[in-house]
């Protein structure tokens, strides 16, 4: 019967990473919606069927960080590609630390983006408009304009689900490194 109880007791931890993964998985921190723009207007129309020139198309963000950006990251493992709604993504979990979604949406850029919850900050990344957005509970996410109606968003979980400036550091050091790679 004790065996039973310690199974159960060191299954908890496990339980509340399969949330944290389910969270890093969705690829949104809660808040940050595709429907439409900051400025609460009518979703933007869909992209003409011209691809405009700097095109994220033909990026993997699976491949987007070097074994040695993964290693500066703090990530330990390859990531895992996944689709979020039409948009390419890749999933790096840290065991009982934190997770990291990165995302190419080539349909919706930073003016399509409603980031309405959480604290929101201007800044440059490289040669590179962003937004972070600092959430609660351990959450942030970096998010990139590319240009025209495409962004790159860094999503960043603690496992602890506590210290969003740890997430928000951590997601700044992921957009650092992806950000030449970007056009």
């Amino acid at each position: 019967m004790a065996d039973r109880f310690a199974a159960r007791a060191a299954f908890l931890p496990l339980a509340g990473l399969a949330v944290l993964i389910s969270l890093v998985s969705c690829g949104r921190m809660p808040g940050i919606s595709h429907a439409a723009p900051a400025d609460g207007g009518p979703p933007a129309p869909a992209p003409s069927s011209s691809a405009p020139s700097a095109s994220l198309a033909k990026l993997d963000p699976c491949t987007l960080l070097s074994p040695q950006d993964r290693s500066s990251a703090g990530l330990t493992g390859q990531g895992k590609p996944k689709t979020i709604g039409e948009a390419r993504a890749c999933d790096w979990t840290v065991p009982s630390t934190f997770g990291v979604t990165v995302t190419l949406d080539e349909t919706n850029g930073l003016a399509n983006l409603d980031l309405s919850d959480g604290k929101r900050t201007k800044k440059d990344v490289g040669s590179h408009q962003a937004v972070q957005v600092s959430g609660r509970r351990g959450t942030c996410a970096v998010l990139l304009d590319v240009g025209g109606a495409q962004s790159v968003q860094i999503d960043v979980n603690n496992a602890n689900f506590a210290d969003s400036a740890l997430a928000c550091s951590r997601a700044s050091d992921v957009a650092g490194l992806l950000e030449p790679k970007l056009p």
